[in-house]
């Protein structure tokens, strides 16, 4: 799929490349550091619940401010806040590749988590405002998802290699050149993007749901190690489904919502996050399973284990190129049950794995390939569904709401299945056959929710009209938009 197209120009184009460029970048930055834990952790004086910490920490500054980062782009600028953490992830990656103990290399994580927070959402406002809703939008869209998910699948790999060969502390530096050539450029090819008229942010609002979601990470985090009976993982979820209680009776009063209601409780937007969280809970959740089967029921190296996932990364990259024509030809509800279909089916096809090295090896390849495939098919189609029929003074909160539930659904997925597996019979002393028993068990709960899922999409799915901020959309836009309405029903 080529950038450049009669109806893209080449301004156009060029903002694609960076916001794509600094996506990639975000989600390599998400695994690759994972990786290198051990590593690190040698050459630190760091132990395993210590290394736990550079990962959470992460994950709680990231997801706790995506929703609030998102509108306040709306509102003060998405290019201002685009380049704001660019510059933060940079210094973060610097400062975590100079890291000499616990502590400095903690804080480093906090600032990329917080710069993920700060650029995930506007970036992708950036590029739903950039192009009008239609095909233009989808392909953009399908890149987005392609880069996205290659650059998860990238991570491992990478961070192995500069592990071994440079050491960890590259890991940290690959993204200072990369930040600072965005820094460099993007100024002269982004155009502000903001809502004409701002409005007062809604504090309350603000507080209430970086409070729910650090309560939900933090919980979701504690029951890897705690369990999920342990008081202190039952108190802290019960405080963010609490919390999120108190956020919606806020939002619902608010003169000046953080996230409007009227926009929570559209189905495209509610069913499209079910349908993100899902995918990417899942997925995560389906690469943990494999790991464990490939390292303790086949034997495999760690090359070896990062080797079988390449081919994720092709089927995701390949998902994304043709997204666009698929969701243009029969709309973004049935592409989102394609894609849920599909990456469930994959994971059912597991349950034919067995003690054989090369059959095991070669299954994991040919499904992770067609399930990488159908992924992307919902990354992009639930973008799509999320961002559609909204004004671009509202793509801020849209945005942030997918970039939030994408880093929710990641804490979610492992310790969910990771539980399934213990309870089937997964545990330190495990033999090879409850190892392989565990993880088929926890493989059929990956289907039955993308499944599940699935249904409720195709049933309850309702196309959003066109925002009147579309309607100047290029006349082979709009018609080709009506068109993929139609496939939808």
């Amino acid at each position: 799929m080529a950038l450049h197209s009669p109806t893209v120009s080449r301004r156009d184009t060029g903002v694609l490349v960076v916001l794509l460029a600094a996506q990639f970048m975000f989600a390599l930055d998400f695994s690759i550091v994972t990786v290198a834990l051990p590593v690190i952790g040698a050459d630190l004086d760091m132990g395993p619940s210590q290394l736990s910490w550079i990962v959470t920490l992460f994950a709680l500054s990231a997801a706790g401010l995506m929703l609030l980062m998102g509108r306040v782009g709306d509102y003060y600028g998405r290019r201002k806040l685009f380049l704001v953490g660019m510059a933060l992830l940079t210094l973060g990656s610097l400062v975590g590749g100079l890291a000499q103990d616990a502590s400095v290399i903690y804080a480093a994580r906090v600032v990329q988590g917080v710069a993920t927070a700060i650029t995930t959402p506007s970036a992708l406002a950036l590029l739903t405002t950039s192009f009008p809703e239609g095909p233009a939008r989808n392909r953009a869209l399908g890149l987005n998802g392609a880069l996205l998910s290659l650059g998860f699948a990238a991570g491992s790999v990478l961070g192995g290699v500069l592990t071994e060969l440079l050491g960890w502390r590259f890991t940290f530096f690959i993204n200072v050149p990369v930040g600072i050539a965005v820094l460099l450029v993007a100024p002269f090819l982004i155009r502000e993007s903001s809502e004409p008229s701002r409005r007062r942010l809604d504090v309350p609002g603000a507080v209430t749901i970086t409070l729910a979601l650090l309560a939900l990470v933090l919980g979701l985090t504690t029951a890897e190690d705690a369990g999920w009976a342990s008081p202190t993982t039952i108190g802290l979820l019960a405080a963010s489904a609490a919390l999120f209680v108190v956020f919606w009776v806020i939002e619902s009063r608010s003169s000046h919502p953080l996230a409007a209601v009227t926009i929570l409780r559209r189905p495209s937007v509610a069913l499209g996050n079910l349908a993100g969280l899902a995918t990417f809970a899942m997925e995560s959740g389906k690469v943990f399973l494999l790991t464990i089967y490939l390292q303790q029921v086949l034997g495999a190296s760690a090359l070896q284990t990062g080797v079988a996932f390449t081919v994720l990364g092709a089927g995701a990259f390949t998902g994304g190129v043709v997204a666009a024509r698929i969701i243009n030809r029969v709309g973004a509800r049935a592409t989102l049950v394609l894609g849920l279909v599909l990456q469930g089916a994959t994971a059912l096809s597991f349950l034919a794995l067995g003690h054989g090295f090369a059959s095991g090896y070669a299954t994991i390849l040919a499904a992770t390939a067609v399930g990488g495939f159908g992924h992307v098919l919902v990354i992009v189609s639930y973008t799509v569904a999320v961002t559609s029929g909204l004004p671009d003074e509202e793509q801020g909160l849209a945005t942030g709401l997918t970039a939030m539930t994408q880093q929710v659904a990641f804490t979610l997925g492992t310790p969910v299945l990771a539980a399934v597996a213990i309870a089937a019979g997964v545990s330190v002393t495990a033999t090879p056959d409850q190892y392989l028993a565990g993880v088929k068990t926890g493989l059929v709960v990956d289907a039955l929710v993308l499944l599940v899922v699935a249904g409720l999409v195709l049933a309850l799915y309702r196309v959003p009209r066109p925002a009147a901020a579309s309607a100047s959309a290029a006349p082979q836009d709009a018609a080709a938009a009506q068109d993929s309405e139609v496939g939808a029903r």
